[in-house]
């Protein structure tokens, strides 16, 4: 028997593209001579469709698209997940399920067990899980289809009580196939191909696991779907950041094939393609086209500025210099220099007049005052009127520039550094900036030296820098990281040997930040634990660990 995986970028809710590309694949998958063509989790609706499913003309188009997919079912069967309603009236409404379908006919329906609902999931608030499990017969072969969680209950430290694999083993399945909607995050990979080893191992049967690709928001999925042996061998790993399908052979209750050697990308290389894919899956999925920024010559906003070029493709990319008073020469220059280097489009927009405008229009209220934060802010938010006004007037859409470093202490003005549609580095930490310039200049220098080279600063008053108001950024990073990715209180990260009262600083600015990133832009989420849907925190707690 042949099997083919199509490891596929899908579009939620949009059925048109969805049932064209899978039925298209459907049509490859057979004229390589595939029996079987497997599809991910959730393929015919994309993954995750969160609160469409509580729309019955939803399901209903999942139904009318799985029967459409049915009829070009004709001499290959295929496995393609999606939504199916619960026929019983106790119990969630909906089941995370997939469809094995022969010659036209819907002759099997898997059902998912093990629903996730923690960081980025939330799948137990609208399916049931599944109780009963039976394999899929085809040609003579037994299949053991199991979806996404189904088979990750398998470490020394259990999520759930049950697991479907147990269940299955009883009718001595000859292979597994697994499909799945497996987020990205650096480290996700390495623990995925553990997962599957082991599950192989413990088995005694060959796998073959599906993934999708592609950015849905701030959801980034990998691909790099993966087939093993009864022994937990690799056999072959599909590419990253790509849509791809393979065929492979299955005979005498082996995958044929010879181990395969895995060639681990470098996290920063995997952080790079995936915020390029989830720039560019953003545009294309929300039809748009044009990217504009705020360029300030300083190192967030060039490797945005680099990564929406490489994305878009810089005739898309407008880069808005917006210099105050306090902005130097060299930061200015700095920010030209790589403009020329991509050649995108820029303007460049002076804000000292209206800075001054807005100083004068509140000197009878501010009477008597020092100069502080507010008139920073006001700079800042005055920046962030000129480019939504660029966003307004030729439809650009407009890239957040804010580092996870930044975001996590509130190191930032809202409605002016921290407006955008879309957060690109808000997931990826100050110092994971500077690995991501050398990366981007590894070939050729695109990012000017400059750039990254001089102290960080925000140019709102004379001298200012970074270092004025936060500490080191190696030693912030560190001590966010064990907080924010680890959950580790203050109490353990001051027994590392941080100093007390730099630690109790550090929490007490990321709690306190909390009510300005529920306004700021979704971010792209390259790590275990990035701000938003997947990291939910109270606003006004007092606990600060």
């Amino acid at each position: 028997m042949k099997i083919a995986l199509a490891q596929l970028n899908y579009h939620i809710g949009n059925f048109e593209l969805n049932i064209k590309k899978i039925i298209a694949h459907i049509q490859l998958a057979k004229a390589d001579g595939a029996d079987l063509v497997v599809f991910a989790e959730l393929a015919v609706c994309g993954y995750p469709p969160r609160d469409f499913l509580e729309f019955e003309e939803f399901i209903s188009l999942c139904e009318e698209a799985g029967k459409e997919i049915a009829e070009h079912c004709t001499g290959i069967a295929c496995i393609v997940g999606l939504p199916v309603r619960n026929e019983q009236a106790a119990g969630k409404d909906l089941y995370n399920a997939a469809y094995f379908i022969e010659e036209k006919q819907i002759k099997s329906i898997a059902r998912k067990a093990l629903l996730p609902n923690y960081d980025v999931f939330d799948e137990y608030r609208y399916f049931e899980p599944a109780t009963s499990f039976e394999c899929i017969d085809f040609k003579g072969v037994k299949i053991a289809l199991t979806i996404c969680e189904d088979l990750w209950n398998i470490n020394n430290n259990p999520l759930y009580v049950s697991n479907p694999m147990d269940e299955l083993i009883k009718e001595n399945p000859d292979v597994m196939i697994n499909i799945a909607a497996s987020p990205f995050s650096y480290q996700h990979d390495d623990e995925r191909r553990v997962v599957l080893a082991d599950n192989a191992k413990k088995y005694n049967l060959p796998l073959l696991y599906v993934n999708q690709v592609g950015a849905q928001t701030e959801i980034i999925f990998d691909g790099g779907s993966m087939v093993f042996d009864q022994d937990g061998n690799m056999l072959d790993e599909m590419d990253y950041f790509k849509e791809q399908l393979k065929t492979y052979t299955f005979a005498d209750g082996k995958i044929e094939g010879d181990v395969f050697v895995h060639q681990p990308m470098s996290d920063i290389a995997q952080i790079h393609d995936a915020l390029v894919l989830g720039i560019k899956d953003y545009f294309v999925k929300s039809g748009f086209s044009k990217a504009v920024l705020g360029l300030s010559g300083g190192i967030d906003s060039a490797i945005v500025c680099a990564l929406a070029c490489r994305a878009l493709g810089a005739e898309n990319v407008m880069a808005v210099l917006m210099p105050s008073k306090y902005s130097s020469d060299h930061s200015i220059k700095d920010a030209l220099d790589l403009v020329e280097n991509f050649g995108c489009m820029h303007e460049v927009i002076s804000i000292a007049e209206a800075a001054d405008a807005f100083d004068s229009m509140m000197a009878g209220a501010f009477k008597g005052l020092p100069f502080n934060l507010t008139e920073e802010n006001i700079q800042a938010r005055s920046r962030g009127i000129v480019v939504m006004a660029m966003s307004n007037k030729f439809g650009y859409i407009l890239l957040n520039t804010s580092n996870k470093s930044e975001c996590a202490v509130g190191y930032g003005t809202l409605y002016g550094d921290m407006c955008g549609a879309i957060g690109v580095i808000g997931d990826v930490y100050k110092t994971q900036i500077y690995e991501l310039a050398a990366y981007i200049n590894k070939d050729e220098v695109v990012i000017p030296v400059n750039t990254i080279v001089k102290p960080p600063s925000a140019e709102l008053r004379p001298g200012q820098k970074d270092s004025d108001s936060l500490p080191d950024y190696d030693t912030l990073d560190t001590i966010l990281f064990q907080f924010i990715e680890l959950k580790k209180s203050s109490k353990d990260i001051i027994a590392m040997g941080y100093e007390e009262g730099l630690v109790r600083r550090i929490i007490k600015m990321v709690n306190g930040a909390e009510f300005k990133r529920y306004q700021t832009p979704p971010i792209l989420r390259v790590s275990p634990k990035a701000f938003g849907s997947g990291r939910r925190m109270p606003i006004v707690g007092k606990y600060l660990a």
